[in-house]
Formats: C-alpha cells, structure tokens, sequence
C-alpha cells in the first residue's frame, strides 16, 4: 500500500486549484469587458479618421495669436502679395514710433479654409445672402488670392486710418474696419470710396 499524502501536501494543491481558478474567472470576466466595450462603442470610422488627418490649420492660413507683419514663418503672412506685404512693414515700422503694433488676425488662406470659413458664416447668419455680407467665396475672396490682410487690434486699424494711404492701405468695407488692401493710387490721390460690404464690390459679383 501507499502511504497517506501529508495533510500539508493536500492543502498545497487544493490552494493551487484555487488560484487557478480565480485566474480563469478573472480572464474570461476582461474578455466579456471587451465584447461588451466593442459593442457599445464602435471604432472609428475610416472617414471621421480621414476628417481629422486633414483638420485644416496654419498651413491653410488659419492664425495663430500674436502674430505680426513681419513674422515669415506664418503661411497666412508670408504667402500675401509681395507689395502687400513690403507696405503693410513699411506701415508697421512707422506705427512703431507711435507705439503700435500690426497683428494679423487673417491673411492668406487656402480655398479650402475660405470655404470652411463661408459654411461657418452661413450656419452663424442664418442664409448665404447675409453671411456674403462678411465672407466671400473661395473663388472672389482676395485673401484667397493673397491680396487682403484683417488686422488688429484697434489702435493698429485706428492708425492705419488716418496713415494708411500713404502707404497705399486701405479699408476696402464699411463694415470691416480690420479689412486692409494694398491700393497704389491711394498714395497720391487717397484710399476711394468704401462699399457698404462685400456684396456691393463688383469683384464679388464673379
């Protein structure tokens, strides 16, 4: 015959099993976690993934804070027209001395950012006829074509409207005092009449 198993061998084993035990419910209890996680909330769409590789940002013109003229790292700044640009510094040099400072709260903007800009005035103003009132399409919009600059802040634009022709600048919309083109002929005849808004300048009409 065999000889009995030790009291404390039978109790090593049986506290084995345990903790096996215990495993395999702690294993199997994860895995229905994360069917049910799976169930409740779906991965990502391909789309919402493509969406968010393509979030439009600096490269298409958006503005960071407390940028200036004279900042050349800024898409927004640095893709203006070269004699927008060359006067808006000329401008900014001179406004130094009277202790303002030109900073762009827009500039260049890509078609795409332009068109993001219009669907978001439209859903702010109610109708595409009043949000035209303050943004133009890609295809008229002269900050798509490089040749507008919104500036800020107020004492910057209070300045440029006494000064502003002297260099060529002027406020194109009676209701965007921000909004500055380059005009050549200003420099000797004055900056001309502004338009009510962007839907009386024959350029919008396109």
């Amino acid at each position: 015959m065999f000889a009995s198993r030790p009291a404390t061998d039978r109790r090593t084993r049986s506290t084995v099993r345990a903790v096996l035990i215990v495993a395999n419910v702690a294993v199997i209890g994860v895995f229905v976690h994360q069917l049910l996680a799976q169930s409740t909330y779906p991965a990502a769409s391909s789309t919402s993934a493509s969406s968010s590789a393509s979030a439009l940002g600096t490269a298409d013109g958006a503005m960071p804070a407390g940028v200036t003229v004279f900042d050349d790292q800024v898409p927004g700044v640095i893709n203006l027209d070269t004699d927008l640009l060359l006067a808006l510094r000329k401008a900014a040099t001179a406004a130094k001395d009277d202790g303002v400072r030109f900073f762009v709260n827009s500039g260049w903007r890509s078609p795409a950012y332009q068109e993001h800009l219009l669907r978001e005035a439209i859903t702010k103003y109610g109708s595409k006829e009043e949000a035209a009132r303050w943004v133009a399409t890609p295809t008229t919009s002269p900050h798509v074509a490089g040749r507008a600059v919104d500036l800020g802040r107020s004492n910057a634009t209070t300045w440029l409207s006494k000064h502003g022709a002297k260099y060529g600048l002027c406020q194109i919309y009676a209701n965007e005092p921000w909004h500055y083109e380059l005009r050549p002929d200003a420099v000797v005849n004055g900056c001309p009449p502004m338009y009510a808004d962007p839907t009386h300048d024959p350029r919008m009409q396109q």
